[in-house]
């Protein structure tokens, strides 16, 4: 590819032969079956023939179309694992690579932005991309004053790209439903089209990632690089090493999973409170696993004396301890939460777990979650919350792509209950990117088959969830019945709570 599709008809066409392709396939696979071929073959080979056009189409055009593709990626799981294996593979091919501009654009745009000396600035640069993202790619260089760091480069033309795109794709939303069981993707797509504009000013995400950085700078848990530089469409960063967590989801050890799970939950729910930002690109391609400051310290230092064992430069021993952290990068889309999240979430989560279904009713009525013309019974209310927050029941919680699928088949099963009460609750505006961000950082650690101790997070960072003094005393002495994962029984609770 010579570079980014920029033409609207070009990049409409593209868009609209995807739901031709896919009806050409299903017509190619019936020729197959007609012909002899056992149907569970050929429905296998027409969802990999459907998935390997879906990333070629998304990752070459880039823009709305790729940024669509990462967000879905992340909801794999929810789906059944015949229909899964063939997409997973394809989609999570968006996370890390797509296409690169060739060299000649790139220097064209760091002239532009940065000035025709832009050498100057550094020591080295790599022409080669690192990474490739939605509206930009990363190359790797050395700054004059001697620091590793990350430039990224929009595309040209990347706005023009991305509302093309999101409009086209709104278009035949209904056709990409079956990749996401349960989730209604054009309010996903609204959403996207809404902060464009966010999303494309680096301004605001050098601004983004300075506070992160600042708040994060001696965090022993999280690292989030500093800014370097930034323009209108150039953004120069720290450079960060470590193990792409999609690594980690296909081939990390179980220390590493349950770790990067659990500083991958931390994070979500710390980030609101001490940033008043919400990091809202929770996908894998945005995190990776770094070994321990001491033992990335000391591989450095012997890489100069000789060659260090581990490609990732680390020290694998001391990485193992438990002392992996979380590198966070990408901060071009946040949502800008002033008092961190809501405390409605905190206290409609606690009121769950200790069955006030009329309390948490109330609550969510409140908050415009059931609107005023419609009645619902608050206990079944309750019978459909609480699967969902089994994590938040017991101590620790193994994450799953199987428990993801009975969530997401019991909410999409027009003849389940579940199904007919979602259908009648209503999602407010100022909670629609949080939900997507909860939802996707969920499908991550169910990629990663995580145990984290997600009620530790719960009680350190998000408001409401602990009761207040005055509420804990008149809870006190009440059994309230919680569902372990194992048994899928109530438990009684003792006093004081789980």
């Amino acid at each position: 590819m010579s570079d980014l599709p920029r033409k609207a008809v070009t990049r409409t066409a593209k868009l609209a032969a995807l739901p031709l392709g896919f009806a050409g396939r299903a017509t190619w696979g019936l020729g197959k079956r007609i012909g002899g071929r056992s149907a569970e073959l050929v429905a296998r080979e027409v969802q990999q023939r459907t998935a390997d056009q879906l990333f070629k189409t998304l990752g070459e055009l880039k823009g709305g179309a790729m940024k669509l593709g990462q967000a879905l990626s992340v909801f794999e799981s929810a789906l059944p694992e015949e229909i899964a294996g063939p997409y997973r593979a394809a989609l999570t091919k968006l996370q890390e690579a797509a296409p690169p501009l060739p060299a000649a654009t790139v220097h064209a745009v760091l002239a532009e932005r940065i000035g025709e000396d832009w050498r100057e600035y550094f020591l080295e640069f790599e022409d080669k991309p690192s990474a490739a993202a939605s509206i930009g790619q990363v190359h790797r260089g050395v700054w004059h004053d001697g620091r590793e760091v990350a430039v990224k480069v929009q595309y040209p033309g990347a706005g023009e790209a991305l509302l093309s795109d999101l409009t086209q794709l709104s278009r035949f939303a209904r056709l990409l439903g079956p990749l996401v069981p349960g989730m209604d993707i054009k309010p996903l797509i609204k959403e996207m089209r809404d902060r464009v504009s966010e999303e494309l000013d680096y301004e605001l995400e050098a601004e983004a990632q300075r506070i992160h950085a600042e708040e994060f700078a001696d965090d022993p848990d999280v690292v989030i690089p500093g800014v370097v530089h930034q323009s209108d469409q150039v953004l120069v960063t720290e450079w960060m090493d470590g193990v792409p967590l999609a690594d980690v989801i296909a081939e990390g050890t179980a220390e590493q999973r349950d770790r990067a799970g659990q500083l991958l939950a931390r994070f979500l729910f710390s980030g609101p409170a001490r940033t008043g930002l919400l990091h809202a690109d929770p996908h894998p391609g945005n995190f990776r696993l770094l070994p321990p400051a001491e033992a990335q310290e000391e591989a450095s230092e012997e890489a100069s004396e000789e060659a260090p064992e581990n490609p990732d430069g680390s020290d694998e021993e001391g990485a193992e301890a438990g002392e992996w952290r979380l590198g966070v990068l990408d901060f071009g889309t946040v949502d800008r939460l002033p008092g961190g999240l809501p405390g409605t979430i905190g206290e409609s989560l606690r009121m769950t777990l200790e069955g006030d279904a009329a309390g948490v009713y109330g609550l969510l009525r409140e908050e415009g979650f059931v609107k005023e013309s419609i009645d619902l019974e608050p206990d079944e209310v309750l019978d459909y919350l609480l699967p969902i927050i089994e994590p938040a029941q017991v101590e620790e919680f193994a994450f799953s792509r199987g428990w993801l699928r009975d969530q997401a088949a019991r909410i999409a099963d027009p003849r389940s209950p579940a199904h007919q009460l979602g259908r009648q609750l209503n999602l407010p505006p100022s909670y629609l990117l949080i939900h997507r961000v909860t939802l996707s950082t969920i499908g991550v650690l169910c990629q990663l088959g995580a145990a984290v101790r997600l009620r530790d997070e719960l009680e350190a960072w998000l408001p409401g969830f602990v009761a207040e003094p005055e509420e804990a005393e008149e809870a006190e002495g009440s059994e309230q019945p919680v569902f372990r994962p194992e048994s899928r029984e109530p438990e009684p609770v003792p006093e004081g709570g789980a």
